[in-house]
């Protein structure tokens, strides 16, 4: 923990990774496994662009009915950590695979979200992306400025990661001199493959999980423990 501790204090660029962990600890649902059944659908038949030119009613339901959930929960000791951390960080950039929108409003500012915004849609029909906090949201929700259908922006199952995001964590992982990663399975690519890029670009790197992980045999220290106790002892 001191060489931790000790980079915390005299690295100028630190890049964080996180993922569901970081929120399960405010209560948000994996919404995989039970957790994601809604009317017996699962994430995978209803996460797919698919699904939405299927049925986009039913898949506005689902996300609204996810939107309803993730409302009304705060961030967590571990978020607000985080936001001190970038504060005291001369380059500092979070990297997040959650899309609740929870770094953002705990105060983080340099947030990549790799994975979209559930807070965020996107017009089908000329593209325009706004922000969206209404709930319950309208069904069938249409673009202010054109009048077209709009859908969630996030990445659904068999899209690509946005080629600007995806690039700046590249970036940013292989430009830092510390990297946490925090509650995420190290299963999910290409999100994973980015603590091997900061390995190999000479980060020391941190896994923080509630228990191992693909990434515990790349990672130069790996602590086990709930993502708010193990961040608030390292800034103690």
């Amino acid at each position: 923990m001191d060489t931790i501790k000790s980079k915390l204090q005299t690295g100028q660029s630190i890049t964080v990774l996180t993922g569901a962990g970081i929120s399960a600890e405010s209560g948000v649902p994996t919404f995989r496994g039970s957790d994601g059944l809604w009317k017996n659908f699962r994430p995978e038949k209803l996460a797919t662009l698919e699904a939405f030119q299927a049925d986009p009613c039913l898949v506005w339901e689902w996300y609204d009915w996810r939107r309803k959930l993730i409302e009304p929960i705060e961030p967590n000791p571990a978020h607000y950590v985080l936001v001190d951390m970038e504060n005291q960080t001369e380059q500092f950039t979070l990297i997040t695979q959650n899309i609740d929108g929870l770094h953002h409003k705990a105060g983080s500012q340099n947030v990549l979200e790799i994975h979209g915004n559930i807070w965020k849609v996107q017009c089908t029909k000329c593209q325009c992306l706004s922000h969206n906090s209404e709930v319950p949201i309208q069904i069938l929700p249409t673009c202010h400025q054109c009048g077209g259908l709009l859908r969630p922006k996030v990445v659904w199952f068999g899209e690509t990661l946005p080629a600007k995001e995806l690039a700046a964590a590249q970036l940013a992982a292989t430009h830092c001199d510390l990297m946490f990663i925090i509650g995420t399975s190290g299963l999910v690519q290409p999100a994973a493959s980015l603590g091997i890029a900061g390995k190999q670009a000479g980060a020391y790197v941190v896994e923080i999980n509630v228990e191992r992980t693909p990434l515990s045999n790349i990672a130069d220290e790996t602590r086990i423990g709930k993502a708010s106790d193990v961040l608030i002892d390292l800034l103690s």
